[in-house]
């Protein structure tokens, strides 16, 4: 740096100070851009892709099992999928869900800010070798094993970010109309099988949330509203068409939408109708809604 700006006074007296902000901006053009990408590992190859219905199907007894388990994947086998669910809205945390023609699967990452480079659309092949997969109460999830000091016991969670980079590479660029949401209806969803489509992005038509005491907004946190129960930073909310064993909108007191009303008409005192898309994840028996972001719900 001193050897720079040593030349940096000889050009600005001897070549004036255009030349030397012409030659600064040379460097820093230089510098800052990288000619590899950063992100991801682009040696991993396109063999032995396998679809994520396959991969369901292959380790249904690991992915559904009535108590949670986890294996770690031994053989060389991928799976290639588009993001479809991220954190841009602060309601997904620290994993990411993609989605190929046949399924969808949660990843689960500890970083953040992984919208930044992981967008919605971007399409990506996931090496599994060496990864674990397993179900968190028969939700499908790829990670790493840790030591749960609660529960006193090795559990499936969420594998460094550093290894995270070791196992996917980019495949073109974002789409992010690739992957079209499935539309259903309150009647639809109950008949959905769980182990198909769970975590697979949809749109519920024409349902409305039930109205609720208190600020009446998404996840408002406890200190604001003492009426509302947050389990695990979530507040779970229940749509009119649905009852609450099979079905509830689930939201972080952390999304930035979390602070917004629940679509509801002042005037006539009643619910408003809505569109709502989301990763249908589920718990149990249990669909799980996420709404990624607040543009999501669409009022009728």
């Amino acid at each position: 740096m001193n050897t720079i700006n040593k030349y940096m006074r000889k050009l600005v007296m001897g070549c004036g100070a255009a030349a030397a902000l012409l030659f600064l901006a040379a460097c820093q053009g230089d510098w800052d851009e990288p000619s590899n990408n950063p992100y991801g590992n682009s040696s991993i190859n396109d063999e032995n892709i396998i679809t994520i219905d396959d991969l369901k199907t292959r380790y249904a007894d690991v992915f559904f099992a009535d108590q949670d388990t986890y294996k770690l994947i031994d053989t060389d086998i991928k799976i290639k999928g588009r993001v479809t669910g991220n954190d841009i809205g602060g309601n997904i945390y620290k994993q990411v869900i993609i989605q190929d023609e046949t399924g969808a699967i949660v990843i689960a990452i500890n970083q953040s800010g992984m919208s930044g480079f992981l967008p919605v659309g971007q399409e990506i092949v996931v090496a599994l070798k060496d990864l674990y997969i397993g179900g968190y109460r028969k939700q499908p999830q790829i990670g790493y094993l840790y030591y749960n000091t609660n529960h006193k016991a090795v559990e499936l969670g969420r594998m460094y970010k550093e290894r995270f980079q070791q196992h996917y590479k980019y495949v073109g660029t974002p789409d992010s109309l690739a992957i079209k949401p499935l539309e259903l209806t309150a009647d639809e969803i109950k008949k959905l099988d769980k182990n198909n489509n769970c975590a697979k992005l949809v749109t519920l038509k024409d349902v409305s949330f039930e109205p609720v005491e208190g600020l009446g907004t998404f996840a408002p946190d406890t200190a604001q509203d003492k009426t509302v129960s947050i389990v695990g930073g979530c507040v779970n909310r229940k749509l009119v068409e649905l009852k609450e064993s099979e079905l509830v909108v689930r939201t972080s007191t952390y999304a930035r939408f979390a602070a917004n009303k629940l679509p509801y008409d002042q005037v006539n005192k009643k619910p408003l109708k809505c569109n709502i898309t989301g990763i249908a994840t589920r718990y149990n028996n249990v669909w799980q809604l996420l709404i990624r972001k607040e543009s999501d719900i669409v009022i009728e």
